[in-house]
């Protein structure tokens, strides 16, 4: 009997509840709140320099992080993007660098390896969507062995060696805002587009929702899945060229502690690992909250095992907040 009263109660408190935790504003207010609590202890830490050293290393996180949301939505997983990086800057290094560069020093050379950046990108993208799709694999398994196996041809072309005198002309896509923030920026607002206001987006959702029902639906689930993992490499290319243009040198290693960075950022921005939940606003929170906390951390001077530590205690509250939306959703 005195159950009944207690359930409008309880809806009382979860409807504002579940709005509030489901907002992609939720993230942007625990950044603010990181944000000042921390300015008074790291120091500079609200400081201009530092302010345009987080957009610089926030732009190539939020690529990779854009492109595994589309992966997410869709109900798979993308742990081959760090390995795209490599590939993608070893050979757009391997292209163009001022030496042995397979495109020499003409006016193409440049437009050349972005393309054969890009292309290698979306190749990889294009093998795991198709392995996945075609072949009905795990997408944990396809990704994680191409994470090792691209990973190692990247190693095996440079012999373990990074690749210097690239061209001024390269370096500039990610070592100058004027360059890197436009691109991001449109990048980003086309992939939200694409999520949000197209039948392939919809499709997206649909998949990651329930694969079976799309299907019956006439959804073309494995032309969906493919297009899913080709946007997740081609953004993770351009997030290689970027992080090339900032280290100013191609490397076999580039953005390989990258992978929990870009989990954390899409769980944390509202992308659920379920599948057929999450919005490109949340996620672009998200990874402003994972870079505050890594350039603090930083600026407070605490060593790489520390950091690393605080990385994955972030991630395993990302995995539980996750969980805490979707009971919230269940109590509606």
């Amino acid at each position: 009997m005195s159950s009944a009263p207690s359930r409008p109660a309880a809806a009382a408190w979860v409807t504002p509840l579940r709005s509030w935790a489901g907002s992609d504003f939720f993230v942007l207010v625990l950044s603010a709140v990181y944000f000042l609590i921390l300015t008074p202890l790291a120091p500079g830490f609200a400081s201009t320099g530092n302010a345009l050293s987080l957009i610089t290393s926030l732009l190539p996180l939020l690529l990779l992080a854009v492109g595994q949301t589309w992966v997410l939505v869709s109900g798979g997983i993308d742990l081959s993007v760090t390995a795209t990086i490599a590939l993608t800057s070893v050979l757009g290094g391997l292209a163009v660098n001022e030496v042995s560069g397979w495109l020499g020093s003409g006016p193409f050379a440049i437009p050349g390896a972005i393309l054969l950046m890009l292309a290698a990108g979306a190749g990889v993208g294009f093998l795991n969507g198709l392995a996945i799709a075609r072949l009905r694999m795990p997408p944990f398994m396809v990704t994680l062995t191409s994470l090792m196996f691209f990973s190692g041809v990247a190693v095996w072309l440079t012999q373990s060696q990074p690749i210097g005198s690239l061209p001024p002309t390269f370096t500039a896509f990610g070592g100058r805002l004027g360059w890197a923030l436009p691109v991001a920026a449109l990048l980003t607002w086309v992939a939200h587009l694409g999520l949000s206001r197209t039948v392939l987006g919809r499709w997206l959702y649909a998949v990651g929702q329930n694969a079976r029902t799309a299907e019956v639906s006439g959804v073309p689930v494995r032309t969906v899945t493919v297009c899913a993992y080709v946007v997740s490499g081609l953004l993770a290319a351009v997030a290689s060229l970027f992080l090339t243009g900032q280290a100013e040198t191609a490397s076999p290693v580039l953005g390989q502690r990258m992978l929990l960075d870009v989990i954390a950022a899409t769980v944390i921005g509202g992308v659920s690992l379920y599948g057929g939940q999450g919005r490109i606003l949340g996620v672009l929170f998200g990874v402003l909250f994972i870079r505050l906390i890594d350039n603090s951390l930083n600026l407070l001077g605490l060593n790489f095992t520390l950091i690393l530590m605080t990385k994955g205690a972030v991630i395993l509250l990302a995995a539980w907040l996750d969980g805490w939306r979707r009971q919230l959703a269940r109590m509606a």
